[in-house]
């Protein structure tokens, strides 16, 4: 006997963002795995939906997964034993009959770890059903509180991971909005190469969209790296 996985996005930090659907299944399955970046840490996706629905009695699965881009054989090696050990968990519940809700920050399908998992758990048995549950992602909240269009009619829109080394103003040339994800790293690169491509006056940074310490920043020079968290985005518009 088999149950069901669910992959629900929790929205970008307010527990108001959650779905209706998100919250009658979290309400409903007594399992609930939580991705977290590092052990000893707190999940924000859990702190989120505790705010929104009553755990109490429910199973909590932590699954650790370190935040760390590298190629080294010694981290890929560690990265997939973590995994491994996630999906194992994961499919001793669901082989039981047992419902899980993998919880994740901003909308399951944009840069989530949970396709990792996704992949790994249909290896091993394809006849596991899993169901997406979108969330608010932070790119339309973020907009949101700008009080920004991401497009309209027929223009073009560009998601790029902040970490992007490409030319700019070719992606520019062929799009009307681009959203510059987890841009904190990397910031100076970014007002460095907006600003010679004159158009820096039309960019916005939001960080923390939906959390406590929201902010947001019209005037990119006054921005210092360190001054922004790890959910920073910045918009740019033509």
């Amino acid at each position: 006997m088999s149950a069901t996985l669910y992959a629900i996005g929790v929205g970008p930090g307010d527990p108001e963002l959650l779905t209706l659907k998100a919250v009658r299944i979290i309400r409903e399955v007594p399992c609930i795995c939580v991705p977290k970046g590092r052990e000893e840490g707190s999940s924000l996706a859990l702190d989120i939906v505790s705010k929104a629905v009553n755990l109490g009695g429910k199973e909590i699965l932590q699954a650790h997964f370190p935040m760390k881009k590298t190629k080294s054989p010694e981290h890929i090696c560690s990265l997939d034993t973590k995994w491994h050990e996630t999906v194992e968990t994961i499919l001793s519940r669901l082989n039981k009959g047992i419902d899980i809700a993998f919880i994740t920050i901003g909308d399951p399908t944009i840069y989530s770890t949970f396709f990792y998992l996704y992949d790994r758990i249909l290896e091993i048995n394809p006849n596991i059903e899993i169901l997406i549950i979108p969330g608010v992602s932070s790119i339309n909240a973020s907009a949101s509180v700008a009080g920004m269009s991401l497009g309209l009619a027929d223009e073009k829109i560009a998601v790029l991971p902040a970490t992007y080394t490409g030319n700019l103003k070719n992606i520019l040339d062929a799009f009307d909005t681009i959203v510059l994800m987890k841009v904190n790293k990397v910031l100076d690169k970014i007002i460095s190469a907006l600003d010679e491509i004159g158009i820096l006056k039309n960019a916005v940074c939001i960080s923390r969209t939906g959390m406590e310490g929201e902010t947001i920043c019209r005037d990119l020079k006054k921005l210092k790296k360190e001054d922004l968290s790890y959910f920073s985005i910045i918009i740019v518009k033509k």
